[in-house]
């Protein structure tokens, strides 16, 4: 058997196609083949890190992309990944070090209007999500069956997927006041053991403008007293969520996140409770909605956020809208249907107490 030199840009579209995707219509460096490149390389290595995952997609993408993702980038992918259902992350049941590892997400769909079916899950070791006669539109990290008549959801449990209502799938939890929430965690931070030391903490500071998430993130400083969300490294895997009580800048109590359900991803917890924190504080989280210009009535909205969201959200985001270049200032924008703003605004006001702007913010 020979070897067959091929260029950087043929090994390219090889990688497209067997990612799955047209490659007339996608390229190795478009944001479809990036979230297909992660679920293929999850396929094969599942349960692992989320670490080792990103480490394992930018090893086979760097050769081939003159621009390959950052890992901040793929990292934050595979928050979306995990929020969207195609990969779980619990805790390593094995280790004692309180270790989060990423599990395939078990092949389901979701219905989202007339003919059309939110795609969730990853098989093993590369195996389609559904057979080749199911047509499927991927777009950005999201995919959706495309199929006609009655007999649509009879096809994909017949390809081994389960149906998930849309209440379920969203998971919505319940409204609160932000106040109310807040004192639920202070209670149980009450109660909690001495932090200690706690070396590498960072804190977000409620006092810098919610709109600018990662200028948020700081040490604490002599003075910082009061309770706050914040991160810690350990030994192994990402850092950990954390709510922590400091007096004049030291830790005196440290409550790790996720409180309760252990399924849950530790940043909802954290992201909800900031969002408390902030409401409490009469600065809101915002989101901005912009018509989008040429017809009347407006049919479309371009919503904008400032701040990663919980992962009932953004599916919610992912049954009712797509996700589009963010806009400027923006840390990620979606294109809202008109029928769909109404529900949107209202599930943002009652779960994070979130404002509406107009314009720049």
């Amino acid at each position: 058997m020979g070897i067959a030199m091929r260029t950087v840009d043929e090994v390219a579209t090889f990688s497209v196609r067997a990612l799955g995707l047209d490659e007339e219509v996608f390229g190795l460096d478009y944001p479809e083949a990036i979230a297909a490149s992660v679920r293929r390389a999850a396929s094969f290595l599942s349960p692992t890190t989320p670490r080792a995952l990103v480490d394992a997609v930018l090893e086979a993408l760097t050769p081939v992309l003159s621009e390959p993702p950052s890992r901040d980038d793929l990292m934050a992918l595979v928050d979306r990944l995990i929020s969207g259902g195609d990969l779980l992350e619990m805790a390593d049941a094995t280790s004692d070090r309180k270790n989060r590892l990423l599990y395939l997400g078990p092949p389901s769909f979701v219905p989202k209007s007339a003919g059309r079916y939110l795609l969730t899950g990853i098989r093993p070791h590369g195996a389609l999500l559904v057979p080749s006669t199911i047509t499927v539109e991927p777009e950005a990290h999201v995919r959706t069956a495309l199929l006609d008549g009655d007999t649509a959801e009879a096809s994909l449990r017949e390809a081994g997927l389960h149906r998930i209502n849309v209440q379920q799938w969203v998971g919505q939890p319940a409204v609160v006041a932000a106040r109310e929430f807040i004192e639920q965690y202070r209670q149980r931070l009450d109660v909690a053991p001495a932090a200690g030391f706690v070396d590498g903490l960072t804190i977000i500071d409620p006092a810098f403008r919610p709109t600018y998430y990662r200028g948020r993130w700081r040490a604490p400083t002599v003075g910082d007293s009061g309770d706050y969300v914040g991160r810690r490294p350990q030994a192994y895997g990402a850092d950990r969520w954390c709510m922590v009580r400091l007096s004049d800048g030291a830790p005196e109590k440290l409550l790790d996140l996720p409180l309760d359900n252990v399924a849950s991803p530790a940043r909802d917890d954290a992201w909800r409770l900031q969002a408390a924190i902030d409401a409490a504080r009469r600065t809101p989280l915002s989101y901005r909605v912009l018509p989008i210009p040429g017809h009347s009535p407006v049919a479309e909205f371009i919503v904008d956020f400032f701040s990663p969201l919980p992962s009932w959200v953004e599916r919610y985001l992912e049954l009712v809208g797509i996700s589009v270049d963010k806009s400027r200032g923006a840390l990620f924008s979606y294109r809202i249907p008109a029928s769909a703003l109404a529900g949107l605004q209202s599930a943002l006001t009652e779960t994070l107490w979130m404002t509406t702007t107009q314009g720049e913010s």
